[in-house]
C-alpha cells in the first residue's frame, strides 16, 4: 500500500482550512485518512501551521511520501531539513487590559473643566449680546423722539381715528 501525507481541504467557500493528514494514495482528497498529524490555515497572517512533529517523523520513517504542498510545510516546520522558519503570529492584547487602559483615559481627563468652559464662554455671550441690544435700543429711542415730538405723533395718531368717526356719523 502506497501512503501519503496530503491535504484534506476543510472550510467554506473562498476560507479554506487544511488538515495535514495520512492517507492511502487511491483515496479521494478528502475521503478516508489512516490519521491526521496537523492543519494548516493560509488565510491568517502569517499562516498558522500546526504539526505533530513526532508523528510526522514517524510516518515519514516508515516510507509515506508527502505531496508537494505538505514538503513544504515541513520544511517550514523543520520537520524535513531540520531548521525551522515557522513565523509565529503577534500575540493579541488581552481585552480585559485594553478595557482597563480605555477607562484609566477616561478618568484621567478632568470632566468638570470642559463644561465649564462651555458655559462660562456661552452665558457672557449671550449676556453680552443682551447687553449690546439694549444700548442699541435705548440709544434709537431718544435719538428717534423727543419729547418736543412726541405730543405731536400722539395727536397725528388721533386724527385718523376722529376722521373715522366722522365719516361713520
Amino acid at each position: 500500500m502506497a501512503v501519503k501525507i496530503r491535504l484534506k481541504r476543510m472550510g467554506k467557500i473562498r476560507t479554506p482550512y487544511y488538515r495535514i493528514v495520512v492517507a492511502d494514495s487511491r483515496t479521494k482528497r478528502d475521503g478516508r485518512v489512516i490519521e491526521e498529524i496537523g492543519t494548516y490555515n493560509p488565510k491568517t497572517e502569517p499562516s498558522t501551521i500546526h504539526v505533530v512533529s513526532e508523528r510526522a517523523q514517524y510516518w515519514l520513517g516508515v516510507g509515506a511520501q508527502p505531496t508537494e504542498a505538505v514538503a513544504a510545510l515541513l520544511k517550514i516546520t523543520g520537520d524535513i531539513g531540520g531548521t525551522s522558519t515557522l513565523r509565529t503570529p503577534e500575540p493579541k492584547a488581552d481585552k480585559a487590559e485594553l478595557f482597563n487602559a480605555a477607562l484609566k483615559e477616561l478618568h484621567a481627563e478632568p470632566a468638570g473643566d470642559a463644561t465649564t468652559k462651555k458655559a462660562a464662554k456661552k452665558a457672557p455671550a449671550k449676556k453680552a449680546e443682551k447687553a449690546d441690544k439694549d444700548e442699541a435700543k435705548a440709544d434709537e429711542k431718544p435719538a428717534e423722539e423727543t419729547p418736543a415730538e412726541a405730543p405731536a405723533e400722539e395727536a397725528k395718531a388721533e386724527e385718523p381715528a376722529a376722521e373715522a368717526k366722522a365719516d361713520e356719523a
